[in-house]
């Protein structure tokens, strides 16, 4: 597989494009997804979305996971893993690579994180200010995940809760995005983002691969890291099993309608991703494919997903 050429500061001369560049841009339609779902789910539940409220209810969303990705440049060069990762697959996995090529400095990537965090504040604050209070606790649990995720004292990820936080964290712009809209809680809008979430945890997981050794020596030790790889490729299928159980679980009970079923179009390619990495997880120069085949799977059964929610 050719892999693409690494950011150099000479291709990225211009401050605006070197910034975006640094937060990873193709990688933020993660966060699109999950908030096609929360208004989809709302859409579903008779709600009339308000435009102007999902439009900011979305650059909050991709604001944060930029700050996350920048952020977690930042602290992945502190700890040492990201210069020393010789298999990483450029640019699924060891980073953007902005600090290691000098593109920006540690302490340009620490500012910008931050700025963007603040960024997402005052975007928080402001769809409070237009839909309820409470989502003052939805905006802060996603806050403080995106940054403990990596940060010290806490370095989740390095803990062995890395998949959690990512879960969590796609699972809370669903539901913050459905509330934004709904004004209030609802349990809906989990039962309608879980599956897509632990697609999304899957692509953290089968990243974490080619990032192994590295991952190991800096002490970030996730559970690809902690299990043998014999072992910790069992874990992806595991996390595809529980995804699709729990779509057809909501449906089978009423909590879905029918339609959804149609998000269940995206698994043979979660079975072809996985087959792949239970071939050459030992071999991480081999998982690009797979790699492509699970970001494919998570944008299709999200956007298949959304649509059934919206139709039916």
């Amino acid at each position: 597989m050719n892999q693409p050429l690494e950011p150099t500061l000479d291709a990225l001369r211009n401050p605006f494009a070197r910034h975006v560049a640094a937060t990873r841009p193709a990688f933020l339609s993660a966060s699109l997804m999950a908030v096609f779902v929360g208004l989809a789910i709302a859409r579903h539940d008779g709600l009339a979305i308000d435009p102007v409220l999902a439009m900011v209810t979305l650059l909050f969303a991709l604001m944060a996971q930029a700050g996350t990705n920048v952020l977690n440049d930042y602290y992945d060069a502190l700890n040492g893993t990201d210069a020393q990762n010789v298999e990483r697959i450029f640019p699924f996995t060891g980073g953007s690579r902005f600090i290691q090529n000098g593109v920006m400095t540690q302490a340009e990537m620490r500012n910008f994180g931050f700025a963007l965090m603040a960024g997402v504040v005052l975007a928080g604050l402001w769809l409070m200010a237009h839909s309820a209070p409470q989502l003052f606790y939805i905006g802060l649990a996603g806050l403080f995940i995106g940054w403990a995720y990596s940060a010290t004292p806490f370095k989740l990820n390095s803990r062995g809760l890395g998949e959690l936080c990512v879960a969590a964290g796609f699972l809370l712009v669903t539901v913050g995005t459905d509330f934004v809209q709904r004004k209030g809680f609802s349990v809906a809008p989990l039962i309608a983002g879980l599956s897509y979430a632990l697609l999304v945890t899957n692509l953290l997981y089968i990243n974490q691969f080619p990032d192994r050794r590295a991952d190991t020596a800096a002490g970030k030790l996730h559970w690809v890291a902690r299990l043998d790889v014999n072992h910790a490729r069992w874990g992806y299928v595991l996390i595809v099993a529980s995804a699709y159980v729990w779509l057809l679980t909501a449906v089978a009970l009423g909590w879905l309608p029918l339609l959804a079923l149609a998000a269940l179009l995206a698994l043979p390619l979660s079975v072809k991703a996985a087959r792949q990495l239970l071939r050459h997880a030992a071999e991480p120069k081999q998982l690009g494919d797979a790699i492509k085949l699970t970001i494919a799977a998570m944008m299709a059964h999200g956007a298949l997903l959304s649509l059934a929610l919206i139709l039916g």
